[in-house]
């Protein structure tokens, strides 16, 4: 496995949501077919056929928690990252 893999892995594990990295999060997104749309601290992405548009913000070096959260129900919903 490579590390987008292991990354999507411990995303959807959901034991370690305050330990993912801000930059590793939003570069698995682009992985999996977003587009990032950047304004000041917001990072906005879209993505066709998925309704929702997560806005990430960094906490520090890590990304929010709820945050990864929301990501990863994303994720499950559409059933992405296969």
């Amino acid at each position: 496995m490579g590390k987008w893999d292991d990354l999507l892995e411990v995303i959807l594990r959901g034991t370690s949501d305050a330990n993912i990295l801000f930059d590793d999060l939003c570069n698995l997104l682009i992985r999996l077919g977003f587009e990032r749309r950047t304004t000041g601290s917001h990072n906005v992405f879209r993505k066709a056929g998925i309704p929702e548009k997560p806005n990430l913000q960094r906490s520090g070096s890590h990304a929010k928690p709820y945050q990864v959260r929301q990501i990863r129900d994303i994720i499950i919903k559409y059933n992405l990252g296969d």
